[in-house]
């Protein structure tokens, strides 16, 4: 490792722009950063890092990066004092509850929320304070049918079972592309060297995908697969699994084998061919090669639960990993034991256990999970006039303008609002619409651990870092932001009171770091864990810039099931009922695809995350990536050719972009990456105007959900493609 430079300071950090949690080693000299590399010692990450790592600094600098309240008017934006502009928020967000009662304001939550500790620690009380049903985030364009399926198999929505992968021998990934991504509810960085790792000791990578992503590229085999069809493809390897249960340890005190065994008897392997685009005979050999590895796993992503039947993805790849014996073993699907323990921990600290269909959206009717309804009725409950109607809004590090399915009605939406406010540090496309923005520091300007991200890795390790610059003084931490809002509110719908203003006092003492020590202590490798002799605190993770590492998933059915007398539960009567669905979808003679339509996905760059590190001009730099992919033979049918502009239109909306014709993707699917489309008006983002591309969302449909729980059904969108006129 290089010497640092005379007079230079190094600080260790994690990364927080994504969820491997590198550890990044950054020196500063004179206030400013010179350097950031990986941090070599870090027990998890060994020294990798992504090219997102070295962004840390871009950000931190940006110019366009807000640094102080700003409100809209009619003239343009003005800055604002932090008093002025908490008190118009509380005020403005009470007088509209009081008139059109608690529903009228809705909250969104976006992705760098998780990457927060402070988010993390005070959103909770924020949202408990607003008593609003239309609570909203990025979960449901997302990951929601992972946290359904834990929730009613598991009892507890973070339950969500993680692939041992420094220990498996078989590695079945579906919709997943850990290369672009670093790992996604699978915190595993360097996820490349550990998949070759896989290899190298004699096991297989297995990628099934409409795409030959970059994991498919190094991986053993790789399937194509239509888009939308996943659960055919896993009710068929269940089926051939069924013949020979391996349920071992986990029988005693598992359900619902017997009801598993009647719904999968049809859904074969011949079945299952044609829709899915994969021989019966590679489906049977794939469940053949699940069942005899010494150890498997079965792990799905992004693509298997943003369609149609996302949940009942998930739920039958668990069913899988239990009935291959894989579940809660070394090298299957593992669960964690993180120091800050969301999951088994103190309940004040705790992570809700989930709740699901307790109430449903106004105008649609689609169910609730953990307290939050599906983004995809946002904009309709915005423009349905009536009672419960959204009239102000509170986003908070999110984009759904660009993020959200249909995102062109969500902008149009969000302008027929009587308030908005934004905590977030851009003039973005979805803030742009705001009264006022209520900007945070720097990630580099906070104090970082990550609380959601431990619980989802692949090893049982905890890291904190203390903050790396000092804010402004004018600056406000976005846990302050969120701590003074709630209490301005409290106040205007009770009144001062003594209980009341000490409760404020103590959590603005106690901060992040406080709540973060009170947990660490209390958790499972605190001062009172058996075999620790001192436990962990926060000064001891102070004392160990590095991080520490707490060892390998162990097995911990049943005693961590949240579950009714800790049973492990099979068939939920939920997913169970969903069948039904999917056999109405794909009857035994499924009808062929619409002459000329063709089906889109999305997907993801290493270089980017969603649509908000677009501003980053390292990040940005190379061959443009928004691009339309194309099969040779698709292209060639409708006369396009390579950096042709197409026109592509769904039920929706319609745009253009230049083709990039590969066999990369499977013939009858076309692909545009996520999270661009910066040409809207009124954006102070620089960089990313200049690489604007287009929205993929404002060609997903906010109609197509998966409708057992309303996550938005991003992959498989039916489009048309055309050349587009050159006039």
């Amino acid at each position: 490792m290089a010497s640092p430079a005379s007079g230079a300071q190094i600080h260790y950090r994690a990364c927080n722009l994504c969820e491997a949690m590198c550890g990044v080693r950054i020196e500063v000299q004179e206030g400013r950063i010179t350097s950031i590399r990986g941090d070599e010692e870090d027990p998890f990450s060994r020294g990798h890092i992504c090219p997102k790592a070295v962004a840390l600094k871009d950000l931190h600098e940006d110019p366009e990066r807000l640094r102080q309240p700003m409100r809209r008017t009619a003239s343009g934006w003005e800055p604002v004092s932090w008093e002025a502009a908490l008190d118009e928020v509380a005020r403005r967000l009470h007088e509209l509850q009081g008139a059109r009662g608690r529903d009228a304001v809705a909250v969104y939550l976006g992705n760098p929320t998780v990457h927060n500790t402070g988010a993390m620690l005070f959103i909770p009380q924020l949202l408990r304070t607003l008593r609003t049903r239309n609570s909203y985030s990025a979960t449901s364009v997302d990951q929601l049918p992972h946290l359904l399926a834990a929730h009613l198999m598991f009892g507890h929505q973070l339950m969500v079972p993680i692939p041992d992968l420094d220990r498996t021998g078989y590695f079945l990934a579906l919709g997943a592309n850990p290369l672009a991504s670093n790992g996604s509810l699978m915190t595993a960085p360097d996820v490349r060297a550990r998949l070759r790792a896989i290899q190298q000791r004699g096991g297989r990578v297995v990628i099934v995908d409409p795409r030959r992503t970059e994991t498919a590229r190094i991986a053993d085999e790789h399937l194509f697969i239509r888009p939308g069809t996943d659960a055919l493809f896993l009710f068929a390897l269940l089926h051939e699994l069924l013949q020979r249960p391996r349920l071992e340890r986990l029988a005693p005190f598992t359900d619902g084998v017997e009801v598993l065994r009647e719904l999968a008897r049809d859904f074969t392997p011949e079945r299952a061919a044609a829709p899915t685009g994969i021989p019966a005979e590679d489906i049977r050999r794939i469940a053949r090669e699940l069942a005899e590895a010494p150890a498997a796993v079965c792990y799905g992503r992004v693509g298997t639960s943003t369609q149609a039947f996302g949940g009942l993805c998930q739920w039958l790849i668990n069913v899988i990993n239990v009935v291959s014996g894989n579940l809660d073993r070394e090298g299957g699907a593992m669960f964690t034991l993180p120091a800050f323990d969301l999951v088994g921990g103190p309940r004040a600290l705790a992570s809700s256990r989930g709740g699901f269909a307790r109430w449903r959206s106004r105008v649609r009717k689609l169910p609730e999970f953990s307290s939050e309804l599906p983004v995809a009725v946002l904009a309709e409950e915005i423009l349905t006039e009536g009672e419960g109607q959204v009239r102000a809004l509170l986003t908070f590090a999110g984009n759904p303008v660009l993020s959200t399915p249909n995102g062109g009605q969500l902008d149009k939406a969000l302008a027929s609002l009587d308030f908005m406010v934004s905590i977030d540090p851009y003039l973005n496309e979805t803030t742009r619409h705001a009264h006022l923005i209520l900007p945070p520091p720097s990630p580099l300007e906070r104090g970082h651990y990550d609380v959601a991200f431990h619980v989802l890795a692949i090893r049982n390790t905890a890291r904190y870092a203390p903050a790396l610059f000092e804010p402004a003084p004018e600056a406000m931490p976005d846990w302050r932001i969120l701590l003074e809002l709630q209490h301005r509110l409290e106040v205007l719908r009770r009144g001062s009171s003594l209980r009341g203003t000490l409760k404020y006092q103590a959590l603005k003492r106690l901060g992040p770091e406080g709540i973060l020590d009170i947990g660490l202590r209390a958790g499972p490798y605190g001062l009172r864990a058996r075999g620790l002799r001192k436990g962990l605190s926060l000064s001891a993770l102070r004392r160990e810039p590095h991080g520490v590492d707490l060892g390998p998933l162990k097995p911990c059915l049943p005693q961590r099931l949240f579950t009714q007398g800790k049973r492990l539960q099979l068939a939920p009567a939920p997913l169970v009922e969903d069948v039904r669905r999917l056999r109405e979808a794909f009857p035994e003679h499924a009808p062929t695809p619409a002459e000329g339509e063709l089906l889109l996905i999305g997907r993801r760059h290493l270089r980017d995350n969603n649509s908000w590190m677009h501003n980053v001009p390292m990040l940005m730099s190379g061959k443009p990536r928004c691009t339309l992919m194309m099969h040779p033979e698709d292209a060639r049918a409708l006369g396009l050719g390579e950096g042709d502009e197409a026109l592509v239109t769904s039920r929706v909306g319609q745009l253009t972009a230049p083709v990039s014709v590969t066999d990369e993707v499977m013939r009858g699917v076309v692909s545009l990456p996520h999270g661009y489309g910066h040409r809207r008006e009124g954006v102070r983002l620089s960089v990313a105007t200049k690489h604007a591309g287009v929205s993929l969302n404002d060609l997903t449909d906010d109609v197509r959900v998966d409708e057992l729980c309303g996550n938005a059904a991003f992959s498989g969108v039916p489009v048309r493609v055309t050349r587009a006129s050159s006039t």
